[in-house]
């Protein structure tokens, strides 16, 4: 069980670390995205959150493999999945590169859900 609660914090981690090709430029976030990016200010912007990304994707990743790192892992993936998911689903009329991240984002958060309980019920007496 512990192998497998592990896995799902790494599968989690993966999952936030697959953008960080992002911060290589327009190209590749067009790639990611399928929206041209040719706003300096949203290239901007946008390689910023691919940095963002690799740090909770760090977190995510480092919760696979310490234990002690899981609670505070699991707010940030909450609200790190939830909030884009609930801007996704309000803003709505997104493209199928777009959709296709929702979609794994939905399975992010049920594998970071059975992940977290894993680790409640573990650390339960």
């Amino acid at each position: 069980m512990k192998a497998f609660s592990a896995a799902l914090w790494l599968l989690v981690g993966l999952v936030h670390l697959l953008p960080v090709t992002g911060v290589l430029g327009a190209a590749s976030l067009q790639r990611l995205y399928g929206l041209p990016i040719t706003d300096p200010n949203l290239l901007i912007l946008m390689q910023h959150r691919a940095v963002l990304f690799a740090l909770v994707g760090g977190v995510m990743v480092g919760a696979a493999f310490v234990p002690a790192w899981r609670s505070a892992a699991a707010v940030v993936g909450f609200i790190s999945i939830g909030s884009f998911l609930l801007i996704a689903w309000s803003v709505g009329g997104y493209n199928a590169l777009i959709a296709r991240v929702v979609w794994i984002d939905v399975a992010a958060l049920l594998a970071l859900a059975l992940a977290t309980a894993l680790h409640w019920r573990a650390t339960r007496p």
